[in-house]
């Protein structure tokens, strides 16, 4: 699950007549797959649906479901209105929503309207939108019709290839992934977060709190299993983003950043980062155009985590060996000016940043 990030989410949800109840059942389900990994509750996300009707109604306030569980019921529960599509009203009342207490909303968290639509409206919708995105509101719009490109890609928040999607309502499935990162990348753009998590590290960024003048963080980070092992580091008040290295592969980490401020008090954030497995390449190596004087390596996966490979080779029996060296970018090499008639043993090391190396051999027969 995905925790740490506060943030109110609405949905704009079409529910007019021009919506067969084939298509209003499957953003349903596109719903309840994208709001899966959240958590949800006061101090996390909280999720709210407000119909595009006749006239706009709320389905439920931010503040009625507080697990992923209740939420997902409560969408499968919702049921179509009919009536017209009164887009621009349900948005006027969407900004009345998004910022009332009543509605349960909280007033300094991140605020993201999903509007998936089949793009059709019968009232203006540019000036109630303009209106949510100038109170800060970031806009996403799904389009599961043809729609105005122009139109909606005005309406939705900048730059459009992020917050714009034309998607069939069969293949809804497809974009649920990316949405729910860039939802994410909002609700957390002003939280402590780890991003370019690789098997030994992670990058943590955290919104600028202090100025070199008026403070410093310390940082402190452990394994959730082994708390004791805590590692502590102190980092200057005018950064943001700091690298933790050297780290175990396939652990998640306690992490905490402690403003230290010496003119307000800024309370602690914390989040936990798990760390990729460890990577393994080469995983195969294959042997191929094979002549009298030489043949063809070629190794996958390829990894961003590989600085090179060297690829060391030599006929059996024996012990001379000879060495070529690949850059990372590259998967494959011709190994030349061998004797005809031989077996060589072929091993591809790949070398990792991290200085970690992993090797895998292969037998490779020169033809007569």
């Amino acid at each position: 699950p995905i925790s740490n990030s506060e943030g109110d989410l609405l949905f704009l949800l079409d529910s007019s007549g021009s919506v067969s109840y084939y298509e209003f059942s499957k953003v349903k389900e596109f719903m309840w797959d994208l709001v899966q990994p959240f958590t949800f509750g006061p101090k996390d996300v909280q999720a709210s649906i407000i119909h595009i009707s006749t006239t706009p109604t709320m389905e439920f306030p931010f503040d009625r479901y507080l697990s992923s569980g209740t939420l997902q019921q409560a969408i499968r529960d919702t049921q179509q209105l009919m009536g017209d599509t009164n887009t621009g009203k349900a948005l006027s009342y969407a900004k009345e929503k998004f910022f009332s207490d009543e509605a349960g909303a909280r007033p300094d968290v991140p605020k993201v309207l999903v509007w998936v639509t089949d793009g059709f409206s019968t009232d203006d919708i540019s000036e109630p939108m303009q209106l949510l995105k100038d109170m800060g509101v970031t806009v996403f719009i799904v389009s599961t019709g043809r729609g105005n490109y122009l139109e909606l890609s005005a309406a939705a928040s900048q730059p459009p290839e992020k917050h714009l999607h034309f998607v069939d309502v069969d293949d809804l499935p497809i974009i649920t992934k990316e949405l729910r990162d860039a939802i994410l990348d909002v609700i957390q753009a002003n939280r402590l977060h780890a991003v370019d998590i690789t098997s030994s590290s992670f990058r943590l960024m955290w919104p600028k709190l202090l100025s070199q003048e008026t403070g410093y963080y310390t940082l402190e980070y452990a394994p959730t299993d082994d708390l004791a092992r805590k590692r502590t580091k102190q980092v200057s008040g005018d950064h943001s983003s700091l690298v933790l290295s050297d780290l175990a592969p396939e652990t998640t980490y306690e992490v905490a950043l402690i403003p230290e401020s010496n003119v307000h008090y800024f309370p602690p954030q914390a989040t936990r980062v798990t760390t990729l497995a460890e990577e393994i390449s080469p995983v195969q190596v294959l042997i191929s155009e094979s002549g009298p004087h030489s043949f063809h390596v070629s190794w996958a996966p390829m990894l961003d985590s590989v600085v090179g490979y060297q690829i060391l080779y030599g006929p059996l029996p024996g012990n001379s060996v000879k060495l070529l060296e690949v850059d990372g970018k590259h998967n494959s090499t011709v190994v030349e000016n061998l004797a005809p008639n031989t077996t060589y043993l072929v091993t591809v090391t790949a070398v990792y940043r991290s200085g970690k190396e992993k090797s895998l051999s292969a037998k490779a027969c020169t033809q007569e």
